[in-house]
């Protein structure tokens, strides 16, 4: 699978390579794109013709997910609240009605194409809490399988500042990191990342591609750009720093013109932030070095096998449940000898695991009550030791 390249050999590759490469797809959009500056209104045309790309990838068989801005800016148009700074609690209400003026808008554009459009608001403790966490990922992977684009936003009608991310650069590097994701394209006012702030300095140069983020370049980022923006290239080189971490690739592109994605795909300027290991690896390596087993799950011989092989752990293979711990809780798994095989991270919490130890999948229902997921522990969240 994509998601297990080498990227630390693509130092020849293209844009174009990158992003025919990637399994999963963040996009993120600014306000600054979707916004008129002049009528604060909705620009419908780029809208279409972005919607046009992502409809090209779908088609190519990549996941697409959106992170997009621009609720808020909406929302104020239609309250009438343009023309001066927005008071907390007139911010929440424009974004409450932005929102569903802004969902509308994405469904329309890509109902044309005959993709469903899913709605997500995230907080920041949504994708830090373990529980939020997976269950977020879940409903995503699951929204992915069904062909959908989800289209995520910060849920600014709730969010308090101790709760909020305060820009969607960040947000989306937290969603990529949170679906594994593959590749990271933040569509911004700008093609990328320069040795200086190239509105004030003309001597600034265009950086192609960045494998570390050194103290040197975390000193080229500038100021925020007046208007709708909440970001600029401080939260942008945050936003690498949680993408680099998570074995993602991230790019910075101009987004501006009609078909952003389609011009990126033609090798257009743009700055990629390359990590040296890719995302299935950065997580394994969290699962095996970071996290400390907190239970214990007892398989047998045929689903250590299994393991070995590949796959992941199904309740019909475990005979033994120890500890307590939590689903997403990180636990051992050994052989009946006590020969610890694997370390991940379980689907279920204890009491529940002990339940449907060693009945089989389609037993799990009729077993809790309830359907959870078919596996113990997903090879995607399994590392053999």
């Amino acid at each position: 699978m994509s998601g297990e390249r080498d990227q630390s050999a693509d130092t020849g590759s293209s844009t174009a390579e990158r992003l025919v490469e990637s399994r999963r797809i963040v996009v993120k959009i600014g306000s600054a794109l979707l916004i008129d500056p002049e009528t604060h209104a909705l620009r419908r045309g780029w809208l279409d013709a972005l919607a046009d790309d992502l409809a090209a990838l779908r088609r190519q068989g990549q996941d697409v997910v959106v992170v997009s801005s621009g609720a808020i800016a909406v929302g104020r148009e239609h309250l009438g609240l343009v023309g001066r700074p927005l008071r907390l609690e007139e911010k929440q209400a424009a974004a409450a009605t932005g929102q569903i003026r802004l969902a509308h808008a994405y469904q329309e554009t890509l109902a044309r194409h005959d993709i469903t459009v899913a709605q997500i608001l995230l907080t920041l403790s949504d994708t830090e809490a373990r529980r939020a966490h997976l269950n977020a990922r879940a409903t995503i992977d699951q929204l992915l399988t069904l062909g959908v684009i989800p289209v995520i936003n910060e849920n600014d009608t709730i969010a308090t500042n101790e709760i909020r991310f305060g820009d969607n650069d960040r947000l989306a590097a937290r969603v990529a990191q949170m679906i594994m994701a593959d590749t990271l394209v933040l569509l911004s006012d700008i093609d990328g990342l320069y040795t200086a702030d190239p509105r004030t300095d003309t001597g600034a140069k265009h950086i192609p591609v960045v494998r570390d983020l050194t103290p040197e370049i975390d000193a080229m980022a500038g100021r925020a750009p007046p208007g709708y923006s909440s970001g600029g290239m401080i939260t942008k080189l945050a936003a690498a720093r949680i993408c680099l971490s998570s074995g993602c690739r991230m790019v910075i592109a101009q987004g501006q013109a009609p078909h952003p994605l389609r011009r990126l795909a033609e090798n257009e300027r743009c700055t990629w932030f390359l990590p040296s290991e890719g995302p299935r690896t950065a997580r394994k390596t969290w699962i095996a070095g970071s996290l400390a087993p907190i239970g214990r799950v007892i398989i047998d011989d045929g689903a250590a096998e299994a393991l070995n092989s590949g796959k992941s752990l199904l309740p019909a293979g475990v005979v033994g449940v120890e500890g307590e711990f939590r689903r997403g809780d990180p636990v051992a798994v050994t052989t009946q000898d006590g020969r610890q095989i694997a370390r991940g991270l379980s689907a279920y919490d204890n009491a529940d695991a002990a339940l449907i130890a060693g009945h089989h999948s389609r037993d799990i229902e009729s077993v809790l009550g309830y359907r959870g997921r078919d596996v113990m522990i997903h090879r995607d969240d399994l590392v053999l030791m």
